[in-house]
């Protein structure tokens, strides 16, 4: 028989895998899902897709931490971060690994059936762009801009369940997502440089190289450039600006935390970059509240 105990265990090393222990990267795919379903709606998203959109940005992260794992099985006990991650430490197998990914693949794709076929159609690509990311860093020199893709992929979706269709404005604000996730990942992969090029893994802040601070805040320049220009063509409310100033000022600190290449602070301005996102949410929000 199992003993509750091995089965706390198996439960603490799947939880691990999924990463249901550090929320953030499911908070940074959700805040532009949640930009979407507003502005799609001008404000007035239906509380069903906004209930199905955050259960399936949750279960979404987690299958992608789980290929991520599985895809990065020889190298994260290289690395000083990623060292006591299951896979590093031997603690599940790749047979559990994938099952446990398909599982979570299969629930993200049962939320999806009661929305329209559009819906049904965008997360065909979504799931594939998701479980390719963490193989492209073996070839592709700015893998963040492709992660910038899968984290983006809700902002067209959104569109569709809500509207059925995707306007060119999704794409424009997919765009500015993509530059934003790119500048974050880079801070992150700062933090990890010294490993990653011992390792020969390609990251955004090993192809910048000295630039790598430099093309980080220049991602985020773009970023807030064309959230600018979002609001200037839905002619948004103050608030919204008012949202847009406080990501400045956010950002703006970013920089002092990043431009020493220090791992602490760089990891920790990945991590600030939760606030950027809800900064931006809370004055879309408003803006149509008070619009």
């Amino acid at each position: 028989m199992i003993s509750i105990a091995a089965v706390r265990d198996r439960y603490e090393n799947y939880r691990q895998l999924m990463r249901w222990d550090k929320p953030i990267g499911t908070l940074l795919l959700l805040w532009p899902t949640l930009w979407a379903l507003w502005i799609a709606t001008h404000g007035a998203p239906h509380l069903s897709i906004i209930a199905i959109f955050c259960l399936g940005t949750f279960l979404m992260r987690s299958a992608g931490c789980v290929i991520n794992d599985y895809a990065d099985r020889d190298y994260d006990a290289h690395v000083a971060r990623t060292s006591q991650r299951p896979f590093a430490r031997g603690a599940v197998s790749k047979k559990e690994a994938l099952l446990l990914a398909a599982l979570l693949a299969i629930l993200s794709f049962l939320l999806v059936l009661p929305l329209n076929n559009l819906t049904k159609l965008l997360s065909v690509p979504a799931v594939l762009i998701a479980a390719s990311y963490p193989f492209t860093k073996r070839f592709f020199p700015m893998p963040q801009a492709y992660l910038g893709v899968a984290f983006s992929f809700g902002i067209p979706m959104g569109f569709a369940a809500e509207t059925g269709e995707v306007p060119p404005l999704a794409w424009l604000l997919l765009l500015a997502n993509l530059f934003w996730v790119v500048a974050y990942d880079t801070a992150y992969a700062i933090a990890d440089k010294p490993d990653d090029l011992k390792i020969g893994i390609k990251t955004s802040a090993i192809t910048m190289g000295d630039y790598d601070v430099a093309g980080t805040m220049l991602c985020h320049a773009a970023f807030l450039v064309l959230m600018c220009g979002i609001g200037f063509h839905l002619e948004l409310a103050w608030p919204y600006y008012l949202g847009l100033a406080a990501a400045v000022g956010l950002i703006a600190q970013q920089y002092f935390e990043i431009k020493d290449r220090d791992r602490a602070k760089c990891f920790k301005a990945f991590l600030d970059n939760n606030r950027v996102g809800a900064a931006v949410f809370a004055g879309v929000v408003l803006s149509y509240w008070l619009g």
